[in-house]
């Protein structure tokens, strides 16, 4: 079970995952979370960076939504200005916006990977829809009190893994 918390990858930040590194790897698709994976949780716009991130994918064909627990206003205000999809309210590690997404991208399930910096969240959902999952660093080490009991208990789980030599990287 503990398996289904272990990401295909690790990278340091969203900003890493290029269009070309993606295409390498047949992906057409992107489903990625919000808060403290494109932008730190309590930041309500997209920065410059993120822009250009979200630019490149579509200048690539790369098709990008945004899969998120937080409410309505909060992930709309984000998306509209990117002329982003997105889910809200998600519920999130459940696995139903994850696979209606993949449907409306029109795209296998091999064809998508989800991004997201929490286990208990992103990396757990996406592993039992069946997709390819990439985590990364969060973006500040503060979060809203539901994720803070998620981290506590996501730490344990990747000094277990650590442990097992099933993850190499460190964090940071």
């Amino acid at each position: 079970m503990l398996k289904k918390f272990l990401p295909n990858e690790h990278v340091p930040r969203v900003l890493d995952i290029t269009p070309a590194k993606l295409r390498e790897m047949g992906i057409k698709g992107v489903i990625t979370d919000l808060d403290n994976t494109l932008v730190a949780w309590n930041v309500m716009d997209a920065t410059p960076e993120v822009i250009e991130w979200f630019k490149e994918m579509n200048e690539n064909d790369i098709k990008v939504t945004i899969i998120s627990n937080n409410e309505k206003e909060r992930v709309r205000v984000f998306s509209e200005p990117l002329d982003t999809p997105y889910v809200y309210s998600a519920k999130k590690p459940l696995i139903r916006a994850f696979n209606q997404t993949a449907k409306q991208m029109g795209f296998r399930k091999e064809e998508i990977v989800v991004i997201g910096d929490q286990l208990m969240t992103d990396v757990l959902g996406g592993n039992f829809a069946g997709f390819h999952t990439i985590l990364v660093v969060p973006i500040v080490k503060t979060d809203g009190k539901i994720t803070q009991f998620n981290r506590m208990i996501e730490r344990r789980i990747l000094n277990w893994m650590r442990k097992k030599g099933m993850i190499t990287w460190e964090e940071k």
